[in-house]
């Protein structure tokens, strides 16, 4: 395991010189580290690249220049679920053990219950998963992310639009995570509240760029970055005027 300077995480991932152009917008991040065993958030406007960074690590899309250094990682150790999930054309509980079966582990059928209880899918266990409603699909998208046990998740809106009483079950089940054996995330999300009360550290990505990173007090309230000024400002206007 590779360590930083004094006082500091593991490195887990970095991604340098990396540039992606995707019609008229361009990616271009000089040096980002992904820190091990700790939740990173993505922060920014709608368009500023979170979401182009993310798939770029997941090796969806291939990036036109730079590198991503994995730190030993391996694509199968990486997940991501999204605002809008792929689910398999089968059932929930075939959905929720997918992951299990492609690498050989043992499925836990008490594990399976209990998680499908806890977010009110066990009557659908049979069930088309595709006939879910939306947000019951994001609820099974993000147990199924999880039940492997992965070693960098990504989040991506995946609990934006899910009811507050399921958004506190999974940031429960997150911090649970994190206190019994720490696991690497990077969150994206339009609630700035979740990403101050989830994550360890920001990176605020602009026009493409990261301009900053840093726990969420320093950047999401004392920043002195015009760009960031910007955005808050923004986000504050839009929960003052309907």
């Amino acid at each position: 395991m590779r360590i930083t300077e004094k006082g500091r995480h593991p490195i887990h991932m970095r991604m340098i010189n990396l540039e992606k152009r995707i019609g008229d917008f361009q990616l271009k991040i000089d040096d980002l580290t992904i820190e091990e065993g700790i939740i990173h958030g993505f922060v920014g406007a709608n368009g500023s690249g979170k979401t182009t960074a993310a798939k770029l690590i997941m090796d969806i899309i291939r990036p036109d220049a730079g590198r991503i250094d994995y730190g030993g990682l391996k694509l199968t150790d990486i997940t991501m679920t999204s605002q809008r999930p792929y689910l398999l054309h089968d059932t929930v509980y075939a959905n929720l053990v997918y992951p299990l079966k492609i690498r050989g582990r043992k499925i836990q059928e008490e594990q399976i219950r209990e998680l499908l209880a806890m977010f009110h899918l066990e009557d659908k266990a049979k069930q088309y998963a595709r006939s879910l409603s939306s947000g019951e699909q994001q609820k099974l998208s993000m147990l199924r992310a999880m039940i492997f046990e992965p070693k960098l998740l990504i989040i991506d809106e995946t609990l934006s639009n899910l009811d507050p009483g399921s958004v506190d079950q999974f940031e429960k089940m997150i911090l649970d995570i994190q206190k019994r054996k720490p696991v690497t995330w990077v969150m994206i999300s339009h609630r700035l509240s979740h990403q101050y009360r989830l994550c360890d550290r920001l990176h605020f990505f602009s026009q493409g760029r990261v301009v900053a990173s840093g726990t969420g007090k320093e950047i999401l309230f004392e920043s002195s970055k015009p760009e960031i000024r910007r955005f808050m400002a923004k986000e504050m206007i839009k929960k003052e005027i309907p």
